[in-house]
């Protein structure tokens, strides 16, 4: 057994697999129909849910993908991280749910699981997810688990497309019993390169600047937990707002501080969309890939970051999307989405 040297990540995302039913646009993981030949088979990967146990406390584990209902053994992930004092989540699209397939999720302990919404019609939505039938999947997996008891949140990408329909998508999210609304920036990478420059859609930071000071505008009128992910100005605006905090304020940007991401094949990064690899869970412990790799110690440390994000006064509970830095050229340098200029250099 590894003795961790720092507090433990708040949450581990494991991709069970990079297989999908579905082909979305904004894919970081480019999944395909078929599980890759380098994913983790079952040993290995009840070997890391095992060693992500011996964190005191344990973290929260999301059993994520690719599509974690195609992955034969995820029931018995789920129930393994529940028996081992994690709490369990599950990010899928909700297509493949079945009521018996949600009565063992429940019974394997998984405490929430998420669906993803991109779009409040059934047109927009199943064009995001590159598949007829998406929605009408999605609101007959929201409505299979309501049945079984089971609590579910909405994640929602935001797009150059649907940026401005946060409310009607929010509002879609509240009739389906959804406990939580999560809104994700998307981050260019994977699927969404590909799929954003063609139609010369260009990220415009005045513009989600504007759609995340509308949000903070109307939270207090969500009859939902709602937070935004991927967007660590959230925290910037809220304090520059004066805005009242719902529920505990974590970091903006947690990879390698409270995150960290495992993929299908073991190897292991600060958050899905950074493309750097830290270690690999198949010859390094990750309680010390956490803890002593180059990658999540350069993310812990202020003095490395450059530009804007590492003079700005807000970096202690924003820090900027490492990820879209990365996209930008520079994982420690500026958050291309946050227009924030600081007036003086933060001590």
């Amino acid at each position: 057994m590894i003795t961790p040297k720092k507090a433990p990540p708040r949450l581990v995302a494991f991709e069970t697999t990079a297989a999908c039913n579905l082909a979305c646009r904004h894919c970081r993981a480019v999944a395909q129909p078929k599980p890759s030949p380098s994913e983790l088979d079952p040993t290995e990967a009840a070997t890391l849910v095992k060693r992500l146990a011996e964190w005191t406390p344990p973290p929260m584990l999301i059993l994520s993908g690719g599509e974690p209902l195609l992955r034969p053994d995820i029931v018995d992930l789920a129930a393994l991280a529940t028996s081992l004092g994690l709490r369990a989540l599950l990010s899928t699209n909700g297509t493949l749910l079945t009521p018996a397939l949600a009565k063992k999720l429940k019974t394997a302990g998984v405490a929430r699981v998420s669906l993803s919404l991109d779009g409040p019609t059934k047109g927009e939505h199943d064009d995001f997810r590159g598949a007829i039938g998406a929605y009408e999947g999605l609101i007959q997996g929201a409505a299979i688990l309501l049945a079984a008891g089971l609590p579910f949140q909405i994640n929602t990408t935001i797009t150059p497309l649907n940026v401005h329909q946060l409310g009607a998508i929010s509002a879609v999210a509240t009739d389906l019993g959804a406990v939580a609304h999560h809104v994700f920036l998307l981050v260019p990478v994977g699927r969404a390169k590909d799929w954003l420059a063609p139609l010369d859609l260009d990220f415009e930071p005045e513009r989600y600047e504007t759609a995340l000071k509308d949000l903070l505008s109307r939270e207090s009128s969500f009859n939902l937990e709602f937070k935004a992910t991927c967007a660590p100005q959230y925290n910037r605006l809220r304090r520059q707002l004066g805005v009242l905090e719902r529920r505990p304020l974590s970091r903006g940007c947690l990879g390698g501080q409270g995150f960290m991401f495992v993929g299908q094949d073991g190897r292991v990064q600060a958050c899905g969309y950074l493309p750097l690899v830290a270690g690999d869970i198949r010859r390094d412990h990750p309680i010390e890939i956490y803890d002593d790799s180059p990658l999540f110690k350069s993310l812990r440390r202020r003095e490395g970051y450059h530009g804007s994000c590492g003079d700005c006064e807000y970096w202690p509970v924003c820090g900027g999307c490492r990820a879209r830095a990365h996209a930008a050229g520079d994982y420690l340098g500026p958050e291309p989405l946050c227009p924030y200029q600081p007036t003086r250099k933060a001590s």
